[in-house]
């Protein structure tokens, strides 16, 4: 069955580690069968969430006027959600952790979704992915009928690009290649 694929790359990076993993989860979802999208959020325009609630009275709509309101209806959309990010500080960047923040205009109504995630560290250490990892699943977590799918924890890479002579970009393409 064909899925609608919505990958949210938080990389600041043009061609980042990230990034790069994200193409590479796109060719074999594609290559599958699937409508894939890459949303590179370091060119959208996503303030910070205000907690003002102004949602909550207007039907999900938010009081801020930015790209988010099409995000959040790419989010809605999608069957399968990517989440990606390089992990700054033991967590999400800070792209990221803004969409996940601004969803609270429509939390509710975003159901039965299928995540996957990808993260990229220039720590090898033990455990260095573990609060960014909880940092998705607690998203996911709050989303009705979230299912958690895979993640990708790829570790010591942190020059741009140094992820491409990896297993972690075979390991996203097969990802990719195995929503069914």
């Amino acid at each position: 069955m064909k899925k609608n694929v919505l990958i949210l790359s938080g990389s600041p990076r043009k061609n980042g580690n990230s990034e790069l993993l994200c193409e590479e989860f796109l060719r074999g979802a594609d290559e599958a069968g699937h409508e894939v999208e890459i949303v590179t959020l370091f060119d959208k325009k996503i303030n910070y969430c205000k907690a003002c609630y102004y949602c909550e009275e207007h039907g999900g709509t938010c009081a801020i006027k930015d790209d988010m309101a099409e995000i959040i209806e790419k989010i809605s959309g999608a069957d399968v959600i990517v989440l990606a990010s390089p992990v700054y500080f033991y967590s999400i960047c800070a792209q990221m952790k803004a969409v996940i923040d601004r969803c609270v205009a429509k939390w509710k109504e975003i159901k039965n979704k299928e995540f996957y995630y990808i993260m990229t560290a220039a720590d090898t250490g033990e455990g260095v992915m573990d609060c960014t990892l909880e940092c998705f699943r607690g998203f996911a977590k709050c989303l009705e009928g979230s299912v958690e799918k895979g993640a990708i924890c790829a570790k010591g890479v942190y020059e741009k690009g140094e992820v491409k002579n990896t297993a972690y970009m075979n390991e996203a393409y097969e990802m990719g290649k195995s929503i069914s």
